[in-house]
């Protein structure tokens, strides 16, 4: 029986082997079904006793992302070997030296990027930002290294359902933490998708099944829907002699689940739930006559939303994206969005930076998307000039991920593409770093304007400096951009190393003349009564005269008094006693929580950015100073913990104890009438016998808008009691907030 499946194991494997080459055959040069069988050959022999989670070999894994390479980023024999061979030096004993001596230096250099960093790391440092920061090194020296990682990625969300819940809630954190935002950023918007619909499957299956449901309810309207829609545009391509395909498809689940959250409605009403895509079969010299042209066919036929207008075919996106967008009022009053543009566009919205590549070869005018050379090359100053921690990297990183772009003019009338929200200071740093240290204004189309302004499209700047000019922490406040945040806090750096030296020395002498010891017991007890997290931070407002140097002797006095007071003086310098007296405050009730790999009862804090109580699905978090931490897994700062610190995540979920009131909240809009927060009382207190710790009503014309906060046992106890208020007269609408 058992030779059976091996047999079988064994012709799958070579199916999918097979698979990958008829895919990559169109690309492959002489010479280089020889290598990929190598590699292939290595990759099954070094991984021929690994199994994956879901019991499948491990060979499946570099095959599937081989394949996603070729088939959906379309990439070519060099990524093939290297996502063959991605996992081997860290799974077994062969080196980096070996990959050279086989394939070449190329490969090697891509594997290394690859592959993690191994080794301890300190406490309170990400194991994940690290090995981010190396695969980043490498990403300014070949941009296959992060396509790969993306497929990679892209397999391990595809087959995650076979993985614990945590390491589902960490990988599936850390995907939409980095990987999704990066895919969007290197123009690849289907693998993109992917990922964000994946997340969303995996830390909150409600939403995604109900989303997914609705959507295949409404599936053969919607087919009907637009094959009405496109009959008379489509009639009009062709008798205007155009070549085209036109395709209609929704909106991904996460898009739309993200529509429903921020605008705060139901399914029903997210206006746009499908998109029309208008191809057209056109040379390179005529593509933007043509859209255009395509674009008043379709205005000719439906009217218009001036205010969704999206050229970016005139001034493509910064990762080489190039189409036309435009939401139009279709015949039966729904809006539909339509997006044209020509198959080299569509290449490159689909496949992103390969296709970028394979495009720029051909097209001397430079228009297809240089912004992303551009942004690759800002990656590489950021990796140069950045010496802080890799997790603040990771931050500075992060926020040039996701940006729309606005266009901006120099004085001589030099473009510059920065994203939406920079402001002046921005401007600055990117023509120059000392430009930018000692920016005091700028002048903007003219007028005069502060460091802080916020650029709008086709502003003209001229930067105004001044040589007594330094930057100051608030400064990174007032910028957006990796590049100025980056140079900001290189400058600020400066400035702080002098003033921690100087701190030290006045503390130094101000101990000694209070016949203290300057030892590090000593310092660490200082950091604690100035509550402050580190013992530079404190030498640091020393040195800059916030905390005054004769304060340190209340810090004396009060070392006499602990004394006095008995042996608790062991206790001051252990920060846990702390929490300890927090818990006490709290009551011997304050476990009720299972958590762990044996799920046992153990101390714990409830987060305040999301306020869980039992029956939320829930993780713990195991912070520094204060404990576990009990998150709920739809936290606003869930995604940052899982994905940057997933090595501090435990499982967590609540025990069926009832006795305990937890706080929440509710929000309630409803018609205003007489009696009406009677009613609700009411049901809040009588029915229910739920206590209210406040409410707040506001009216106005004729429609109320209410938030209560009040205690409950868990979210079965809650979803009744939403249940109940949504069944009295003029309530529209009852939500939980955090």
């Amino acid at each position: 029986m058992i030779q059976a499946d091996v047999a079988e194991e064994r012709n799958e494997i070579l199916k999918r082997y097979r698979r990958l080459l008829r895919q990559a055959k169109p690309i492959l040069k002489s010479g280089d079904t020889k290598l990929i069988k190598k590699a292939f050959t290595i990759s099954l022999e070094a991984h021929k006793d690994m199994r994956r989670k879901s019991g499948e070999p491990y060979i499946y894994h570099p095959l599937e992302v081989a394949l996603i390479c070729v088939e959906e980023i379309g990439l070519g024999t060099t990524s093939i070997i290297s996502a063959l061979l991605h996992d081997v030096v860290e799974d077994t004993d062969l080196e980096l030296e070996d990959i050279e001596r086989d394939f070449g230096y190329k490969v090697m250099t891509i594997i290394d990027g690859l592959t993690k960093i191994s080794g301890v790391f300190e406490y309170g440092s990400s194991q994940q930002a690290e090995n981010f920061r190396k695969m980043l090194l490498t990403l300014s020296d070949d941009v296959r290294v992060i396509l790969i990682k993306l497929a990679d990625r892209l397999n391990n969300m595809r087959t995650l359902g076979s993985m614990p819940r945590n390491k589902q809630l960490k990988i599936a954190s850390e995907t939409m933490y980095l990987y999704a935002p990066l895919a969007h950023r290197l123009g690849l918007y289907a693998i993109k998708s992917e990922l964000e619909d994946l997340f969303l499957k995996y830390t909150d299956t409600e939403s995604y099944q109900d989303i997914v449901h609705k959507i295949n309810e409404s599936k053969s309207y919607r087919n009907k829907f637009i094959k009405s829609f496109i009959q008379p545009v489509e009639d009009e391509l062709i008798r205007q002699g155009f070549k085209f395909t036109i395709k209609g498809r929704p909106k991904s689940v996460y898009s739309i689940f993200n529509k429903m959250k921020t605008q705060g409605i139901p399914f029903e009403e997210v206006f746009d739930l499908f998109a029309v895509r208008i191809i057209l079969d056109s040379e390179l010299e005529n593509e933007k006559a043509d859209c255009w042209q395509a674009y008043s066919i379709v205005t000719d036929f439906y009217r218009p939303n001036p205010n969704r207008l999206r050229d970016w075919i005139s001034t493509p996106r910064s990762n080489g994206y190039e189409s036309l967008h435009t939401t139009v009022m279709s015949t039966t009053g729904q809006w539909v969005e339509v997006q044209i543009r020509t198959g080299r566009m569509n290449d490159i919205a689909e496949r992103g930076y390969a296709a970028h590549w394979k495009y720029k070869e051909k097209d001397t005018s430079g228009r297809s998307g240089p912004g992303l050379d551009e942004w690759i090359n800002q990656v590489r100053s950021m990796l140069e000039s950045n010496d802080g921690s890799a997790i603040e990297f990771m931050d500075d990183f992060r926020g040039n991920l996701f940006n729309d772009e606005v266009f901006v003019f120099t004085p001589k009338g030099d473009l510059k593409v920065l994203p939406t929200g920079a402001s002046a200071l921005d401007f600055a740093f990117e023509i120059h770093t000392m430009v930018g240290a000692k920016c005091i204004g700028a002048k903007v189309n003219q007028r005069l304007v502060p460091i802080s302004y916020k650029l709008k499209n086709g502003d003209q700047v001229e930067i105004l400096t001044s040589s007594k000019q330094k930057p100051t922490e608030d400064w990174l406040h007032q910028v957006v951009t990796s590049r100025a945040k980056a140079k900001i806090k290189d400058a600020l750096r400066e400035e702080k190393k002098s003033a921690i030296l100087d701190g030290r020395e006045i503390v130094q002498r101000k101990l000694k003349s209070m016949k203290l010891d300057f030892s590090s017991e000593v310092i660490e007890q200082l950091r604690a009564f100035f509550d402050l997290k580190t013992a530079n931070e404190f030498y640091y407002r020393v040195g800059r005269g916030i905390i005054d140097p004769t304060s340190i002797k209340s810090f004396k006095d009060f070392k006499e008094q602990q004394k006095q007071k008995s042996k608790t003086t062991e206790k001051v310098k252990d920060e846990s006693s702390f929490t300890k007296e927090i818990k006490n405050l709290k009551g011997p009730e304050h476990d009720q929580l299972l958590i762990g790999e044996d799920m046992d009862i153990v101390d714990y804090n409830l987060a305040k950015c999301c306020n869980p109580i039992p029956g939320d699905e829930v993780f713990g978090f195991v912070t520094i100073n204060e404990g576990i931490k009990i998150h709920r897994t739809t936290c606003p700062n869930a995604v940052e913990l899982l994905s940057n610190h997933g090595n501090r995540v435990i499982k967590a979920r609540w025990t069926s104890q009832r006795e305990i009131a937890f706080l929440a909240g509710l929000r309630i809009l409803g018609t205003d009438r007489v009696g009406m927060i009677n009613d609700l009382t009411k049901v809040i207190s009588n029915e229910l016998k739920v206590n209210m710790r406040s409410i707040t009503v506001d009216s106005d014309g004729g429609i109320f808008e209410g938030t209560i906060k009040l205690y409950v046992n868990n979210t079965e106890h809650l979803d009744q009691l939403i249940k109940n208020l949504n069944q009295i007269e003029g309530v529209i609408k009852v939500s939980r907030f955090d």
